[in-house]
């Protein structure tokens, strides 16, 4: 460019036309271009249409799905469009570990859409960066450990709670019913114990209430119009539904505002009920952090009960799905445990000796995909990975469906199959690939709970009853096929739970 500049200075009078000077000068910014495209290859995919994007490509109600069938053309390493928003999607067990673990600060963190700045304005966790993300999820960690999160305290809470979800199965008499509302309620109580410090009775009206508006968020959430406020919040309207999840979001926090106010006004500064006093504790006791304020409490508390509910609940009910789908598979799982445990309750002690129960369970998270694209990712600075650049700010998909279904790591990634999980002996295997957790610096805070969870209440659960289809509908008709919401649900259905000859 130097020497272009210098031509057009030194040599005025020459015979050189201006054409040939353009000429030079397109020539040198098309090199130059070209140039700069070679050292700062991106990530392929398909052609963008204007203001579209990729979106005829997808299915909206299916992105997971359209995502994968993209990876096969494209890569373990891509871009879409959805509309004008660029976001590089990571496929395969190997990409996203190599992504989330290996370069965990440049890939944690967190792509927040329009309508979750409008619901969180950056406070409490999921869905926050820097200092509120760092201080709160720091904080959340300390307390809950304290608090015996996956130690004996949960456990005793936990198997406390399945005698009264047992009692509320039982009620029906074997006969079908939703497993929803008394699963959802049950795991709700779990998360409220450790955070309030007390469980609610199952018909309470405001607990039920913000159960229910729980449930309806995880829902509207990934409704196609506020999708498309996502992509086009200049464009598209705040819709019904976009007021509707706002409305429910702010009732919740005022609810726990009330709940904080009421822990606040009882508070013993020697001991801690659960995480809210542990907060109000720790400032008593002088901590000063500018993101140590009940704003960024409230979202906290917010984002455990509602995340903390529906991911187990949801997991919790595949399961018992996939037992009445799977009955030769329930009966194993029924001997072992009656084998080992016989008619005490059983304890997460017992996890070891019930090779095959554990193997059941971790088939159940890795089919049921319940988060197939994790939360949205967001590059921290510029990156060069896995032979492409990808620029700072960028959008990432990390697809978790890509990592449990991935064809190089499960020997039938499409079926329902424990032997993914048991050696040649039936000794319990564990998987790299198994990442329902998702990895890195944003893999789930609540695990060791949500494991603890999962194997007390399914244990319990097989040990006292039967589950079955309801009459006449055979297990070949149990439909497979998710409801889309937040999260993956099974398809609205009803099960049978016949209490067993042998429970205790």
């Amino acid at each position: 460019m130097a020497l272009v500049a210098g031509l057009l200075l030194s040599d005025v009078s020459t015979t050189m036309s201006l054409g040939a000077v353009l000429l030079i000068l397109v020539l040198y910014l098309l090199y130059s271009g070209t140039s700069s495209q070679k050292a700062q290859k991106e990530p392929p995919g398909p052609k963008p249409l204007p203001l579209l994007g990729n979106l005829l490509q997808m299915d909206l109600r299916r992105v997971h799905e359209s995502l994968c069938d993209l990876s096969k053309k494209y890569g373990s390493v891509f871009t879409v469009y959805f509309g004008s928003k660029k976001v590089v999607v990571l496929a395969g067990y190997k990409t996203v570990k190599h992504a989330l673990v290996n370069y965990a600060d440049v890939f944690g963190g967190r792509d927040i859409p329009p309508l979750y700045h409008d619901l969180a304005n950056g406070y409490g966790i999921l869905w926050a960066n820097g200092g509120n993300w760092k201080v709160m999820r720091r904080f959340a960690l300390a307390a809950l450990r304290d608090l015996g999160m996956g130690k004996r305290n949960s456990e005793e809470k936990i198997i406390e709670e399945t005698h009264y979800l047992k009692d509320v199965f039982e009620k029906f008499e074997g006969k079908s019913f939703d497993t929803t509302h008394p699963v959802n309620v049950a795991i709700s109580n779990i998360i409220c114990a450790i955070t309030f410090g007390n469980r609610f009775d199952y018909e309470d009206p405001k607990f039920k209430l913000m159960v229910n508006r729980g449930n309806e968020n995880m829902k509207n959430a990934v409704s196609i119009p506020l999708q498309l406020y996502n992509m086009f919040p200049k464009i598209f309207p705040r819709t019904r539904n976009w007021k509707e999840l706002v409305n429910n979001v702010d009732n919740t926090v005022n609810e726990m505002q009330q709940i904080c106010n009421s822990l606040k006004e009882t508070l013993n500064l020697s001991v801690s009920r659960g995480l809210i006093d542990s907060f109000f504790i720790r400032k008593a006791l002088g901590e000063n952090d500018v993101h140590f304020h009940e704003k960024n409490l409230l979202f906290t508390v917010s984002n455990l009960f509602i995340a903390g509910t529906d991911t187990t609940s949801t997991t919790l009910r595949w399961g018992l799905f996939f037992m009445a789908k799977y009955p030769l598979i329930q009966a194993k799982v029924q001997e072992e445990i009656d084998r080992v445990v016989g008619s005490r309750l059983p304890v997460m002690e017992d996890r070891k000796n019930l090779p095959y129960t554990d193997a059941v369970i971790h088939e159940t998270q890795r089919l049921a995909n319940i988060v197939p694209m994790s939360l949205p990712h967001i590059t921290t600075c510029d990156i060069q990975f896995e032979g492409f650049f990808i620029k700072k700010g960028t959008s990432v998909i990390p697809l978790l469906t890509s990592v449990l279904k991935d064809e190089n790591e499960w020997e039938s990634p499409d079926k329902f199959n424990p032997a993914h999980f048991l050696d040649e002996d039936g000794h319990f295997v564990k998987s790299d690939a198994f990442m329902p957790f998702s990895a890195g610096r944003r893999v789930c805070l609540g695990e060791s709970l949500a494991k603890m969870e999962l194997f007390l209440f399914f244990t319990s659960l097989l040990q006292y009853f039967q589950f079955t289809p309801p009459p006449g509908v055979s297990e070949d008709q149990l439909d497979l096929t998710p409801s889309v919401g937040f999260t993956l649900n099974p398809s609205p259905h009803e099960l049978c739970a016949v209490r067993r000859n042998r429970s205790p």
